[in-house]
Order: structure tokens, then C-alpha cells, then sequence
């Protein structure tokens, strides 16, 4: 039996510091740990720390099964933490948005397909980017390619989580008549839209959502309601949203 991998004393301390972050944040208990190679980009809008392919991961206490760079994502109950050149970003899924930019290679875009919803995986020569905040308003920037092992799980883990958690503090605003906002497109109770178009509900036959254009199918015509699905910010909880108040709206 191979032995695991005894922790060095940086590495140790390094976990004792992302476990104290996340104590003072509240986010509970750890459910997994991905490493990878790390660099930091420059943004005109602000800092931003990027994590660059988080190639090898670690579960429940395993090691990873390739040593890289200073840097690591640990993920929690209502939470995570990114761990980047000696610094703790810790991000609450009830308060963050992320948004998904997607690249497709030449060979994966000949077979791609319009989607109701984002994809699950970043296989087939698909790179996602996931633009979160953390707790003090900092961008927090994690690639995922086709090659990245982990990727294909804590990429689609964030959303849903973030979905979890935002669905009922959006459902209860959207009860208390407020309008929610996600980047240009919004939509209330009664209707949803942008700069572009708007629609009531009972209107809204069905969306997709393309590598290209969110469009809203209003009265059996087709209608683009933002020019890019990387446009919109929390994209699953938007399309959760809309399939709710889709659905009532045909019912009322």
C-alpha cells in the first residue's frame, strides 16, 4: 500500500489559515479540495486573482496526483476558498455572483448544440471561466479546460450551489414586488426583459440559450433578450427563475 504523502510545514500552515478564513466567514464544513497552477492577471475594473487550470485535485484528504503551483480551491457547505500566492479569497454562495464565459475549440463547435440551460461539463474542447466575488467585493477569476482534471465537477458544483442558495432570497424579493437584475436583462413577477425587448409572462413560450444570444420565444416569434449568455451573471439561478415564472405565467 502506498503511503500518503506527509504535508510540509508551509502546507500546513497554509490549511490552518484557509480553515480560519472559512471559520470567520461561516461557511461550514469542507466537502472537497482541488490544487492547481495559479498566476494573477491585471483588470482595468479592478484586482482580480486568477486561477489558471486547476489541474490535479485532491478529495476528502487525498493528495493530488500532480504537484503544482501555490494554489487550491477548497469548497464548503455554503462556501469556498481560494487559496493564491499566499493569499485567502473566501467566497459565500448566498452573496456572490458567477459568471460563465465559455470558449469552444474548432473541432467541439462543429457539433455544438443550442441549450435550455448551461452545460455540465468541460470536456469535448469546451474552456469555461467562472468570474465569482468574494466576501470583501474582489473578483475572483477560475479556469476550466477539456484537459483539467476536477474542472468538469467544481465548475457546475459552484453554480448549482450558488443557485441553492440565492433561489429563495431572489423567489421572496420577487414576492415583495422587487425587480432582480442580472447584468442588462432583468425580470419581476410579471414580465422579463432588457434594453432590447420585454415580454410579459404568459407570453414567453420557451427560452435557449446559445453559445451566442439568450432569446425568449414571445407569442411563437423569436426575440434576442442579451447578445451573449456570458453576459448575464448567475445564469442558472436567471433560467431557474424563468422557467418558474414561465410556467405560472401560463397557468395564470
Amino acid at each position: 500500500m502506498t503511503r500518503p504523502t506527509p504535508r510540509t510545514r508551509g502546507a500546513e500552515l497554509l490549511l490552518a489559515r484557509i480553515s480560519a478564513a472559512a471559520g470567520r466567514a461561516s461557511i461550514g464544513k469542507r466537502r472537497a479540495t482541488y490544487a492547481g497552477a495559479a498566476r494573477t492577471s491585471p483588470a482595468p475594473a479592478g484586482p482580480v486573482r486568477v486561477i489558471r487550470g486547476l489541474l490535479a485535485f485532491a478529495r476528502y484528504g487525498r493528495s493530488a496526483t500532480t504537484t503544482c503551483a501555490d494554489a487550491r480551491l477548497d469548497m464548503y457547505d455554503q462556501g469556498l476558498t481560494v487559496a493564491v500566492e499566499g493569499r485567502i479569497h473566501v467566497v459565500r454562495y448566498d452573496t456572490t455572483s458567477v459568471s460563465v464565459s465559455v470558449s469552444v475549440s474548432a473541432s467541439a463547435s462543429a457539433s455544438q448544440k443550442s441549450l435550455r440551460l448551461p452545460q455540465r461539463s468541460a470536456r469535448g474542447g469546451t474552456t469555461r471561466t467562472y468570474t465569482l466575488t468574494d466576501v470583501e467585493g474582489k473578483r475572483v477569476v477560475l479556469y476550466g479546460g477539456p484537459e483539467d482534471s476536477g474542472a468538469e465537477e467544481w465548475g457546475p458544483e459552484i453554480q448549482r450551489a450558488v443557485t441553492h442558495a440565492r433561489l429563495p432570497l431572489a423567489t421572496a424579493a420577487l414576492n415583495r414586488g422587487e425587480r432582480l437584475t442580472f447584468g442588462d436583462v432583468w425580470l419581476t413577477r410579471e414580465e422579463v426583459g432588457s434594453a432590447e425587448v420585454s415580454a410579459r409572462w404568459p407570453q414567453v413560450q420557451q427560452i435557449e440559450i446559445q453559445q451566442g444570444p439568450i432569446r425568449l420565444n414571445i407569442d411563437g416569434d423569436w426575440h434576442a433578450l442579451a447578445h451573449t449568455a456570458s453576459e448575464v451573471p448567475n445564469l442558472l439561478l436567471f433560467c431557474t427563475l424563468v422557467e418558474r415564472l414561465r410556467t405560472d405565467g401560463v397557468h395564470s
